[in-house]
């Protein structure tokens, strides 16, 4: 199917897209950073699997901070907790004696927090917050925002402790971040608040984020579907996060389902071919009657399974086709628990996305 590229950032060889700037071409995994974000299309589930990242990271023994920036409170319904605070809690154990910790970052609290450390202002950041400041800071440069969040997301993973094995409060930190529509511009932040702040603190602020994002240092995941606009999107997000230089991690596809009939019933199935007595046999089998609308009714499941195979298979391509590693989740049915993260980071493990 055909697609538009980032010129000068995708190009299409024998049908299919490749990045042509040079990336991280680690062969794919464990991916062993200090930092991982993990992104996607909406209703992908990219907050499910930052949550099963963080538990696989943990397990083990290590200690984990699994953060969000979007102030939806999603860490706490993943994990059927109360709504998180603005401090850092304890919402999940992995096997191995593991701790995945949690926070909501706020921008109003980071703000805070920023006048504190920079200036010993928190009493007048708080009257500042009351009025609005940062609505307002962000309406004249809406890149202040994403520098507190970001610099909140730095000090985490910067932040030591020498009781602890490394001299670190965590091992490592998974970034639940905004959409892949736009995560370069909110990572990208240096480039954001290049116009603003020549020098000085936000300046520095801006600058110590990017020092994290290195290649060695920290690693962006995308989240899709197996479905056309998903995978335009995390197309699109690749050529952009390569063209601004933050570091590519892997691609993770979610609610995959495994074909339910073989190639040649699959053939027959699109072509409204399959065998209607054998359809009304199977029916007979499963202890009901085999009427004319039930044979029918299944056989127009049957073509719409073998339709969204073949629409699945072409999807793949164009996600190999991107040269990152590939890591596949299956659909849940009946919905997501705190069980099916739990089973979820034993798959990211099993398939070697962290060790």
């Amino acid at each position: 199917m055909a697609r538009a590229g980032h010129a000068g950032t995708v190009k299409r060889v024998s049908g299919k897209r490749t990045v042509t700037e040079d990336s991280d071409d680690e062969a794919g995994g464990p991916w062993d950073r200090r930092l991982h974000i993990v992104t996607g299309k909406g209703g992908t589930g990219k907050t499910t699997m930052a949550g099963a990242l963080a538990v696989a990271l943990a397990t083990g023994g290590r200690r984990i901070l699994l953060t969000e920036v979007e102030g939806r409170q999603q860490i706490a319904q993943l994990f059927d907790t109360p709504p998180l605070p603005y401090q850092e809690r304890k919402v999940a154990s992995a096997p191995g004696g593991g701790e995945v910790f949690a926070l909501a970052i706020d921008a109003d609290e980071a703000l805070l927090e920023y006048l504190e450390m920079f200036y010993n202002l928190r009493r007048a950041g708080k009257a500042l917050s009351k009025i609005g400041a940062v609505d307002f800071a962000t309406t004249v440069a809406p890149g202040v925002r994403d520098v507190l969040l970001t610099g909140k997301v730095k000090e985490a993973v910067n932040r030591p402790d020498a009781t602890r094995p490394g001299g670190l409060a965590y091992d490592a930190v998974v970034l639940d971040a905004p959409p892949t529509g736009r995560i370069s511009r909110f990572l990208n932040v240096t480039a954001e608040v290049a116009g603003l702040a020549k020098m000085g603190p936000i300046r520095a602020q801006a600058d110590s984020v990017m020092a994290v994002l290195r290649p060695e240092r920290a690693a962006v995941h995308l989240v899709t579907l197996l479905e056309e606009m998903p995978v335009q999107e995390t197309v699109d997000g690749v050529a952009e996060l390569t063209r601004v230089g933050l570091p590519l991690g892997g691609v993770i596809v979610n609610m995959a389902r495994s074909p339910l009939l073989k190639a040649s019933q699959s053939r027959l199935a699109r072509r409204g071919e399959l065998d209607r007595e054998e359809l009304a046999a199977g029916i007979k089998e499963a202890g009901l009657e085999p009427t004319r609308d039930l044979v029918d009714a299944l056989a127009w499941e049957a073509a719409q399974h073998a339709d969204r195979v073949v629409l699945e298979t072409a999807e793949r391509a164009e996600i190999a086709a991107l040269g990152r590693p590939v890591y596949e989740m299956p659909l849940v049915a009946d919905g997501v628990d705190v069980g099916t993260i739990y089973r979820f980071a034993e798959m990211l493990r099993a398939q070697q996305m962290v060790g």
